[in-house]
């Protein structure tokens, strides 16, 4: 199809036709203050190996006022349609191409985004081009395999800075001071693909540094922030965390940093966590934090920063041929930065294993459990499927599956054979089986029937461990069964059983905690695996399989070991098994295997005694999203009222001014319902209560509003007056979160025209109206809003950009009416409406969701109902 999206095969047909040499930019951005458009010159070389061949480039733009390929005018109307500009009669081999157009700004985070401060009313840029946006910049040919030089010039509003891939050129004998302030022309890049250029553009703050290294490695270091939010910039601590990964990257990857210089670039409204983008990374200034935040917050942006210098090399330097091979790009960098946090000299976060168990692998089970399961090494048909995939397989089950196969190959042989795989592929492209090559190499093992087994097929394995023993406790026999669940329905494929490498723990009950007393490691296969060595030992208090986590797979545990974990959970003396068996709790729950309301008696038995503060805060949203969505809605209410009860005596019991407090005051404010609670908050929010410790700062304040505003007891002059109080770009998401929350028909319905009839709401903000739209206590406030879901969601995907059409059809889903009737209506729709693939991917998975629901619900009623039958 042609027009914004891109096949595989036009692809393959343009990557064997063209090969491209260099592209020169030249962009007058000198009106930015004023937004609109803005004049883009793309000077393309390449080569073309036929002569006479037709080919085209990509060009998302408002108006082309010329096209020259070879010195010849082209007819711009004839030529430029459907975002793409046709060029024939190609000479063989070197072309050069002239296009003179006017782009436009965005506010939608993709191509050029333009935002105005309104702290200090000045403008602030950032390119954002992963998947196919360089092109609403320059011409470009828009694929990762099509790899080229990039040199920007950049004319700029005068005191302004702009920060590219390579440094600025500074003429040989001149001073950065001679050079005109305003024309920013920067070095060419080593040979990169087009979505990883980039340009960040405004009077923004900077803090610069170096990072040396050995032989005399210096590598100077940027971070940028606007100046409204340079006074809560801990550069130090982002320096550090930037270091300790460039010391361990290039020992484990044995490349030096193929960049030349790494900047850090803060940027508004960002629709993800950062961008690779070479030598320029971008990432969601939310990680300045404003106020204080659990170090758990400071250890997800460690990650973040991690995770985006592993991509230099892993990405950057070697790039991935077509969008199939996303997976390998970001789960390696998922893998490896955890890695770095875990085993890193001097990190903080040596715990890092745990918070991946707790919070990635989560996402990934959950991903992996609905309609839209894919093998991880996905079929990616065209740009629209690429879109929806960034997506917890992608990410989470991929790592998840890296570790394994570490684990499955050696740690040195994994490594080594990278450093072979960066050494024969730099500024390259290639496949996955460039790097499954590589390793073989390094670690003598066949990696075919593995990859067969985990890259190329979907679902998640089960493990139970099955247990004999005689009368004095001594093991009889001791077996790891292996299921296959059925895939989810509509899913593609099947379902089977695969290779695991794991670790069985077993743990015992001394001076009150659970303690291991022996680990035993193996590689199982097939639906029964047998554990001989474990034959005629005394029985444990717990076998915990999968320990360690090594591999992915759900994991039970057997009668007796559920017993103890169940009496014990918060007793595990380290800090990975507790969240293991958190994990597997919550998976239990949302299987409806384990009831609603014993999965919170569980955390409330537990949580008391967890010293991961960021297992303590999944362990809170988990329980917040179990009552609301899968308890019997019967007993819902009872739920909620044990659960804020609980919250507020943790709260009121928590060490002053740590972190668990911090947790439980945001816990609180998610759920306090009764009027003696609100009365309580309200008083927390205007200083006439204190609990010692407690700092009641900007976000705290704005997370005890929102819950006011949306149960009634506060409204418009509240909101109003806090945001006076805080005149900032967050202030004005927050506000626009709390008027969004008001419980009237009115605020309901000024949202939803805001977000769907409107559609000129920032990304940032509509987000924040979204969620302030949705609210668990107002489901029947929402429920006429699922039949004008589904009257405007498709209008909206084709009118939309990718992003801003994603949040609604996932956003405004109306997935609090976990209902029958919500499963019929999305049903009619899904046979009626014709959405294109990858909308009907977001609406089947949220679908699923209701259905999931749907199930708990029935059987947390069904606990209850047995329970009073006993």
């Amino acid at each position: 199809m042609p027009g914004t999206n891109l096949t595989r095969e036009e692809a393959q047909q343009r990557a064997k036709l063209l090969t491209v040499d260099s592209y020169e930019i030249e962009l007058d951005l000198s009106g930015a203050q004023e937004g609109g458009t803005y004049p883009s010159v793309t000077t393309v070389r390449f080569q073309s190996a036929e002569a006479g061949a037709e080919t085209f480039i990509d060009l998302v733009a408002p108006a082309v006022h010329e096209v020259v390929l070879n010195g010849k005018s082209l007819d711009v109307a004839a030529v430029f349609r459907d975002s793409r500009i046709a060029l024939a009669h190609l000479a063989a081999g070197a072309n050069e191409l002239r296009v003179v157009a006017d782009c436009a700004y965005t506010n939608t985070g993709e191509g050029l985004h333009r935002f105005v401060d309104p702290v200090d009313q000045q403008a602030y840029l950032y390119t954002q081009f992963e998947v196919p946006d360089a092109r609403r910049v320059f011409a470009s040919f828009e694929q990762p395999d099509l790899k080229a030089t990039f040199q920007f010039t950049v004319t700029a509003p005068e005191g302004w800075t702009v920060v590219s891939n390579s440094p600025r050129n500074i003429p040989e004998g001149a001073q950065a001071a001679d050079v005109k302030d305003n024309v920013w022309r920067f070095e060419p890049t080593p040979r990169i693909s087009s979505y990883i250029t980039a340009l960040i553009v405004g009077p923004y703050h900077a803090v610069h540094s170096s990072y040396e290294g050995k032989d005399g490695q210096s590598v100077p270091l940027g971070i940028y922030c606007r100046p409204s939010l340079a006074e809560f910039l801990d550069a130090d601590a982002i320096f550090d965390v930037t270091r300790q990964g460039f010391d361990w990257f290039q020992e484990k990857f044995a490349y030096d940093y193929p960049f030349a210089k790494y900047d850090q670039l803060f940027v508004p409204e960002f629709n993800a966590g950062a961008m690779e983008n070479a030598g320029a990374v971008t990432i969601r200034d939310q990680y300045v934090f404003r106020s204080k935040v659990t170090d758990a917050a400071y250890e997800v942006r460690a990650e973040t920063i991690l995770h985006e210098l592993a991509h230099m090399w892993f990405g950057d330097l070697v790039t991935m041929e077509w969008w199939n091979d996303l997976w390998l790009n970001e789960s390696f960098a998922t893998y490896t930065s955890i890695a770095c946090q875990a085993y890193a000299e001097g990190s903080k976060w040596p715990h890092a294993w745990t918070t991946f168990a707790n919070s990635m692998k989560t996402w990934a089970y959950r991903q992996d459990q609905l309609p839209s399961t894919h093998p991880i090494m996905a079929d990616i048909r065209d740009l629209d499927d690429v879109m929806v995939n960034f997506d917890g397989i992608t990410y989470a089950k991929g790592a998840s599956v890296l570790k394994q196969l570490v684990a499955y190959v050696g740690t040195d042989a994994f490594f080594k054979g990278v450093q072979a795989y960066f050494k024969a592929h730099a500024f390259g492209n290639t496949r996955l089986s460039d790097l499954l090559g590589a390793l073989e190499e390094t670690s003598g093992r066949d990696l075919t029937a593995w990859s067969k087994a985990w890259l190329e097929t979907a679902g998640i394995n089960v493990l139970r461990p099955e247990v004999s023993t005689d009368a004095n406790g001594v093991i009889t026999a001791f077996g790891i069964r292996q299921e296959a669940p059925a895939l989810p329905a509509g899913a593609k494929g099947e379902s089977t059983l695969r290779p695991h490498r794991i670790a069985v723990g077993l743990y015992e009950l001394q001076d009150g905690a659970l303690v291991r007393t022996d680990r035993i490691e193996l590689d199982i296969d097939g639906a029964l695996t047998t554990v001989p060595e474990l034959v005629g030992r005394t029985r444990p208090a717990v076998f915990l399989l999968n320990d360690d986590d090594l591999s992915y797979a759900k994991v039970r545990l057997d009668e007796e070991s559920l017993a103890a974990v169940t009496a014990h959970i918060g007793d595990f003396a380290e800090s990975l098994p507790r969240a293991l068996c958190w994990a597997s709790a919550w998976d239990m729950t949302r299987d409806g295997e384990l009831a609603t309301r014993d999965y919170l008696s569980l955390v409330l038995s537990g949580i008391g005694k967890e010293s991961d503060i960021g297992v303590v805060q999944s362990l809170q949203r988990q329980v917040k999203l179990a009552v609301d969505l899968y308890a019997d809605p019967a007993w819902r209410e009872e739920g909620l009222a044990a659960w804020t009860e609980a919250t507020l005596e943790h709260l009121r019991a928590a060490e002053p001014a740590g972190d668990h407090q911090l947790a439980w005051a945001r816990a609180f404010a998610a759920t306090a319902r009764t009027e003696g609670q609100l009365t309580y908050l309200s008083a927390l929010l205007d200083g006439s209560a204190e609990i010692e410790g407690l700092a009641v700062d900007t976000e705290l304040r704005w997370a005890f509003l929102e819950r006011l505003v949306a149960t009634g007891v506060a409204d418009e002059p509240a909101i109003a007056a806090e945001l006076e109080r805080d005149a900032t770009a967050a202030g004005e998401r927050h506000a626009a979160t709390a008027r969004a929350a008001r419980p009237t028909a009115e605020a309901k319905a000024a949202a939803w025209a805001s977000v769907v009839e409107s559609g000129d709401l920032p990304n940032a903000v509509q987000e924040a109206v979204i969620g302030g739209f949705v609210q668990t206590d107002q489901r029947e406030l929402l429920a006429p809003y699922t039949a004008k879901f589904f009257a405007a969601v498709k209008e909206v995907w084709e009118t939309r950009s990718h992003e801003i059409a994603q949040q609604i059809a996932v956003g405004l889903y109306p997935a609090l009416q976990v209902s029958q009737e919500t499963l019929d209506a999305t049903d009619a729709w899904l046979a009626s409406a014709e959405p294109n693939a990858a909308l009907r991917r977001l609406v089947s998975e949220s679908r699923a969701g209701v259905e999931r629901a749907l199930k708990a619900q029935a059987a947390d009623a069904a606990a209850a109902s047995a329970a009073a039958q006993v």
